[in-house]
């Protein structure tokens, strides 16, 4: 199993990035992708998801309205548009899969998971 991000970077407050995780080695529309973000010092939060059988969607509340997640599943691919970005976005953004349709965007939910991407947004 394997869950590689990509796509992060640098981007100026107000600016839009966005982040691809590419899926191998498991049935992906069979999943829940999700979204995670880890600023330093902080916990893990949960950013979104989206079931991918279903094309359900969830999002954390900081990021509510300016984010969206989709997905491809021809590319084994979910993606996370990010748009009026602004500096507490600031993270390592993390990719994770579950075989649960749980809704949820807890951390323990959650059995695979990528490397992440990092996202800097500067003030």
């Amino acid at each position: 199993v394997q869950l590689v991000e990509s796509g992060g970077g640098l981007v100026q407050a107000g600016g839009s990035l966005r982040l691809s995780c590419a899926a191998s080695g498991f049935r992906f529309d069979d999943y829940t992708i999700a979204w995670f973000r880890q600023a330093p010092g902080k916990e893990r939060e949960g950013v979104s998801l989206i079931e991918i059988p279903y094309g359900s969607t969830n999002y954390g509340g900081s990021v509510k309205g300016r984010f969206n997640i989709s997905k491809d599943i021809a590319e084994n691919t979910v993606y996370l548009q990010m748009n009026r970005l602004k500096p507490e976005d600031t993270a390592v953004y993390y990719c994770a899969g579950t075989d649960c349709f749980c809704y949820g965007l807890e951390t323990h939910t959650y059995d695979y998971w990528g490397k992440g991407t990092q996202v800097t947004v500067s003030s």
